[in-house]
């Protein structure tokens, strides 16, 4: 089990990236204000599918719907041989309670920016 560092970006100006290639398990620490971008580029020879999954996260509720289950995680989708996706993590937070784990992706290189 890996951990994935944070690239500051603060202040500005160019700096070197701080890259983890993923393992079949590796975490990472989500920050409410951190203003947090997860990227995830697949340098293998086919599509990977990882799974962003934070221990505390069970249901979400929405005004006027019904309890939503988010408890196996936030799937990134298929990311294809060569490709890359990038997730700014405030638009998944609900899936990021407690110990955030990223499964699935197992030779993904995982770059997270802080700004």
């Amino acid at each position: 089990m890996g951990t994935i560092t944070p690239t500051d970006l603060r202040p500005g100006g160019a700096r070197p990236l701080t890259e983890t290639t993923l393992t079949a398990s590796d975490t990472f620490t989500f920050e409410v204000l951190g203003r947090q971008v997860l990227v995830l580029r697949n340098p293998t020879a086919g599509a990977l599918s990882p799974v962003i999954d934070g221990d505390g996260a069970t249901t979400v509720r929405a005004p006027g719907a019904p309890a939503f289950d988010i408890s196996a995680g936030y799937a990134v989708g298929a990311i294809a041989a060569g490709a890359a996706v990038a997730i700014p993590l405030d638009s998944i937070s609900a899936y990021l309670a407690g110990t955030i784990t990223v499964t699935g992706g197992s030779g993904v290189v995982a770059t997270l920016l802080r700004s």
